[in-house]
């Protein structure tokens, strides 16, 4: 079996299929490379060797004693029981307990010597050792060398479970690390002299038996470089293999003039941002090879506007364009958006159309069969041009007679399935633009859309208002919310509009009413609005529930509704949105809020991406600790779209000096979303951001973090693409090839997703 081998095999050929079980069960392990990258998350040192009788309750400690004494105690009621062995280094005993492994009774018997460590406990005002790890001396062994050996020795913590805990883990990685003293090194050797690494199979002795916290770190640095070096080599891969793909070129301007006619229906002028972009989009267009592009910038920006204006020069070049959205919503003001911008050029297909019209339909989850089929003949059949549409645009059914431009709107809602499905419905590769409002820090770009080119409108269209946010903490100051509504009034008197956002739908127990009087009606009014507010915000989440949980104790639409309609609001035109609207219900809300029948829209984050509504100017964002960095971000991008200036107030029951707080001012201190993005990344757990692979398995990510190893990610990359520059196969580094193909067949050659 060669080395490459080795690390496929399945685990349960080296440990039994008794503990693989437990692997699989509990990691999702099932291969001798999986085990031996479930790498320690810390490591402790045995104590010193120590006299019993000088070892301080709750320190680490060694100790070299003789046993004096064993006995089992029985437990009532229960299977298994305590092993309590007394041990003696001359001068005084000491308690050693196991539980649940009487077995032990056969290897510690009376008269051996040994060493014993673990922490000093106490237990009924005695001191003890509960599950010591130990070295038993054998007769005429040195007894100095096996001190040495084992006092002081640093010992690894893993990420462990009841069934698996991490001294079993450490058993279970000796056994495989007894197999690979000769491993054949991943990397070439030229980048390990280069990147000044240690050899693989050392690494990875040394990260799990280290010698010294020196050889520890040096080992976690060369494996930290693999995991950056193999997933750039998958996204590198990935992208040399699209650029090989045929498409149909988009010559801009060459066909009709329908890019021309575009631009002359838009109210604006393009900023030198989006022309700057927009270049290197129609560059990208005109190759034969597809546009693999991510185009990122701030909400407000006028991303949308680049990508209508790329799908209607597809249909110029008499292609199809296609326009996917994350939600019904966003999918239906997209389609409005360009019907508006289009006129009478998107009237193709109706009655006294122009001859040169384009035909426009939505296609949703929603819309009537007997709609969709007349939809997908049209789509098949070639006489669409444009489509905007939700998930249902991958359904089945749906084919395209010359599918030419693929836009996906907030890529992260999508894996990598969902995009390749609508690539993958066209003779030739679509060119793809992929577009998002959250700002990505250039290594997390590299790392989660690896297989893009990025393009970044760093500016805002002229006339956007600038967005003020405030921090209303109603624990210390309460009487701020009053303000907030008093605020909402205010800007409604003038004639402009308001979001109130919640975390969720409806409550399970909605806040009772209070019909006590006052002699003063508008005092009592204001005391009881205040109440019922603390009552909502009131409750605190339960250990463990996470932003979006189970929201049994967070603020919601419909109680809110109701809270804001009797009191605070009362008088102003309050409507409801949320995800259990049924579709109609949704658009209509929507089409009265843009219209200005509606004046304050309580909301879940279903207005978080894609609603612009340029004469809403304030947005309250009640339990704001709830949501991340980046969602709060979108979400404010929704005032402030005109001409007045916008204001996000963001309400919290955080303490003042909490992690929450801190993110909440964060977000109150900056509208630099790049920014934020570092500020979201730093507070949340890598896995949120480095997670699960797009196809649905696990991620092989365990020691990247994509800002604190920035250098290494961009040294990677270098790397990755010189090394396929010059060997496309990687045939002369076979163990390299091997375990690449190994992460390509499982993960389908998708690492990580946006979380």
């Amino acid at each position: 079996m060669s080395d490459s081998d080795l690390l496929g095999r399945p685990l349960e050929r080296l440990i039994g299929p008794k503990t693989a079980k437990a692997f699989e069960e509990a990691f999702g392990y099932l291969t001798v490379a999986d085990l031996l990258t479930h790498y320690p998350r810390r490591y402790i040192r045995r104590g010193e060797l120590t006299a019993i009788d000088e070892i301080p309750v709750g320190s680490e400690a060694t100790i070299l004693a003789e046993i004096l004494s064993v006995k089992v105690k029985k437990i009532p009621r229960r299977k298994g029981g305590i092993l309590e062995v007394v041990v003696t280094d001359g001068q005084a005993k000491l308690l050693l307990t196991f539980f649940n492994q009487v077995w032990r009774e056969r290897e510690l018997k009376v008269g051996r010597e040994g060493l014993f460590a673990g922490k000093i406990t106490l237990f009924n005002g005695k001191r003890q050792l509960s599950h010591p790890e130990y070295q038993l001396i054998p007769d005429g062994d040195n007894v100095d060398g096996a001190i040495d050996e084992f006092a002081g020795r640093l010992i690894p913590i893993y990420p462990a479970t009841s069934k698996l805990p991490s001294w079993k883990i450490e058993q279970s990685i000796e056994i495989l690390l007894d197999q690979i003293a000769d491993i054949d090194d991943l990397l070439p050797a030229e980048i390990l002299e280069s990147e000044k690494l240690i050899p693989y199979a050392r690494a990875l002795r040394q990260v799990h038996q280290p010698d010294d916290l020196q050889s520890a770190s040096d080992a976690k640095r060369r494996l930290t470089f693999d995991e950056a070096f193999i997933l750039q080599l998958i996204l590198v891969k990935r992208r040399e293999a699209i650029r090989r793909l045929h498409s149909h070129p988009i010559l801009v301007g060459k066909g009709r003039g329908l890019v021309v006619r575009f631009d002359a229906a838009l109210p604006f002028s393009l900023t030198a941002g989006q022309n700057r972009v927009w270049q290197e989009i129609a560059a990208d267009l005109a190759s034969e090879g597809p546009m693999y592009r991510l185009l990122q910038g701030e909400v407000g920006s006028g991303k949308t506007v680049l990508a209508l204006r790329a799908m209607v020069a597809a249909a110029d070049s008499a292609g199809q364009a296609a326009l996917l959205a994350p939600t019904e919503v966003l999918a239906t003001q997209h389609y409005r958006n360009l019907l508006s911008i289009l006129g009478p050029l998107a009237e193709g297909g109706m009655l006294g159309s122009e001859v040169d019209a384009l035909r426009v339909e939505l296609l949703t989850g929603s819309i009537p069969q007997a709609e969709k089929k007349r939809i997908h003949d049209g789509l098949r059949e070639g006489s669409i041009d444009l489509v905007i549409g939700t998930h249902a645009l991958i359904s089945e059914g749906v084919e395209f007679a010359r599918l030419d431009l693929l836009v996906i709107d907030e890529q992260h809602r999508f894996g990598v399935e969902q995009r390749d499905a609508l690539r993958e419905r066209s003779e030739n590769a679509p060119h793809i633009l992929v577009m998002t409002a959250t700002p990505i820090p250039r290594t997390v770009a590299m790392t989660v859309f690896g297989d893009l080119d990025v393009s970044i409108l760093d500016e805002l269209p002229q006339g956007r208002s600038p967005i003020t946010t405030h921090v209303i903490p109603v624990l210390s100051k309460p009487h701020f919310l009053d303000r907030a509504w008093v605020r909402i009034r205010e800007e409604v008197g003038k004639g402009r509009q308001a979001y109130v956002v919640a975390p969720r739908i409806s409550s399970s127990s909605p806040a009772k009413r209070t019909d006590e009087k006052s002699e003063d009606p508008e005092k009592e009014r204001a005391k009881q609005m205040r109440e019922r507010v603390a009552r909502l915000l009131a409750e605190e989440l339960p250990d463990g529930i996470a932003d979006g949980g189970d929201g049994e104790s967070m603020a919601s639409v419909e109680e809110f509704f109701e809270v804001l309609n009797d009191g605070a609001l009362s008088g102003l035109r309050i409507a409801v949105l949320h995800g259990r609207m049924t579709p109609d219900e949704k658009d209509q809300t929507m089409s009265a809020f843009k219209s200005g029948e509606i004046d304050v829209l309580v909301s879940t984050t279903v207005i978080e991406v894609g609603v612009d509504v340029a004469n809403a100017t304030v947005m309250v964002i009640l339990d704001a600790d709830r949501f991340g960095v980046s969602q709060l971000h979108q979400l404010r991008g929704r005032v402030g779209r005109g001409s007045e200036p916008g204001l996000c107030l963001l309400v919290t029951r955080s303490e003042e000096e909490s992690p929450s707080m801190q993110r909440l001012q964060a977000v109150a201190s900056t509208l630099d979303g790049f920014e934020l993005s570092r500020v979201d990344l730093e507070q949340r757990r890598e896995g949120n951001v480095l997670g699960a692979s797009q196809s649905g398995t696990r991620s092989h990510l365990r020691l990247l973090r994509v800002l604190e190893d920035e250098a290494m990610i961009i040294a990677a990359r270098e790397r990755a693409t010189e090394l396929l520059a010059r060997d496309s196969h990687l045939d002369t580094v076979p163990a390299l090839r091997d375990f690449v193909i190994r992460r390509e067949r499982e993960s389908d050659t998708a690492f990580v997703e946006k979380g």
